[in-house]
């Protein structure tokens, strides 16, 4: 059955998604951009000097104080934004019942490509999934969301996903959403994340979190890797007595890594509401 996003987007008309800093030099935009000229918005004058735009003077100010000065402004610049879903197969859980984390992972990819869409950004997506690679290139025409929405309705998570390389692909201009349980190869995804953080790249990391992850059940049960069919263990009242301490350690542990690199991170588990999610990720605030 499709997926119904039209709630979603309904809630996040007029959110907006402003870049933490300024970006480089790009095609106009809604951004602050590093380029100084003098267009745009005004911030400030300096004194005319040889070679100047004559068209930039402020000629009343010369009247008044007799001293050439320029208007100053930052220039405003587009943001391509390149969103990456990991669709593995640890992000298809639970099975059968309440959302899965894949299904949040998607809501959450759709309702930040449509507040990136409507500040004017090209917005594309990466998703690896149980039959391989959907790259949907960054654009800005009318439909985008839409397309987007409509192709990852129809992926399934499986298999083992190579978030790592996938990074590979994004370039440093762009902002780098990635949503993601942050299992599978972390370390190689964060050691090419700082490559990218190092180049100018803006990341944010959405880590997806099930609501049936938190505590483990009662009794005993066999779990079993789900990209690994060789790795699994029974269950035992020790095993769940630490499991909360153990999986809270991992948890902040992924959080200090995304933000050493001076990434913005999200934790969003799938009792959250996509849209709630999404403007928690949009605004850099905790759930």
């Amino acid at each position: 059955m499709s997926a119904d996003y039209g709630p979603l987007l309904d809630a996040l008309r007029g959110v907006r998604w402003p870049a933490r800093r300024a970006v480089a030099a790009a095609p106009s935009g809604a951004h602050r951009s590093r380029q100084r000229g003098t267009a745009g918005e005004f911030t400030e004058y300096r004194l005319y000097r040889q070679g100047d735009d004559p068209r930039a003077l402020d000629w009343k100010l010369l009247a008044r104080s007799d001293r050439a000065f320029v208007r100053l402004s930052d220039d405003r610049a587009l943001l391509p934004t390149w969103i990456v879903l990991d669709g593995s197969a640890s992000m298809d859980y639970p099975v059968g019942s309440g959302v899965s984390k894949w299904r949040m992972a998607c809501a959450v990819a759709v309702g930040l490509a449509a507040v990136a869409h409507a500040s004017g950004d090209p917005v594309g997506v990466l998703a690896l999934h149980a039959d391989g690679v959907l790259r949907m290139p960054p654009r800005t025409r009318r439909g985008t969301v839409r397309e987007i929405a409509r192709a990852l309705d129809a992926l399934r998570a499986g298999g083992t996903s190579a978030l790592a390389s996938a990074l590979r692909q994004i370039p440093v201009t762009a902002r780098c959403v990635l949503v993601t349980d942050c299992l599978g190869d972390c370390e190689s995804t964060i050691k090419n994340a700082s490559v990218l953080a190092a180049g100018g790249a803006m990341l944010e990391c959405v880590h997806v979190v099930a609501r049936e992850e938190l505590a483990l059940p009662e009794g005993i049960f066999r779990a079993q890797d789900p990209e690994d069919a060789t790795v699994s263990r029974v269950t035992s009242a020790d095993i769940r007595s630490g499991y909360a301490t153990r999986f809270d350690a991992f948890r902040a542990q992924v959080r200090d890594q995304w933000r050493a690199l001076g990434a913005g991170y999200t934790e969003v588990t799938t009792d959250v509401a996509p849209a709630r999610a999404v403007r928690a990720v949009v605004a850099g605030l905790a759930l």
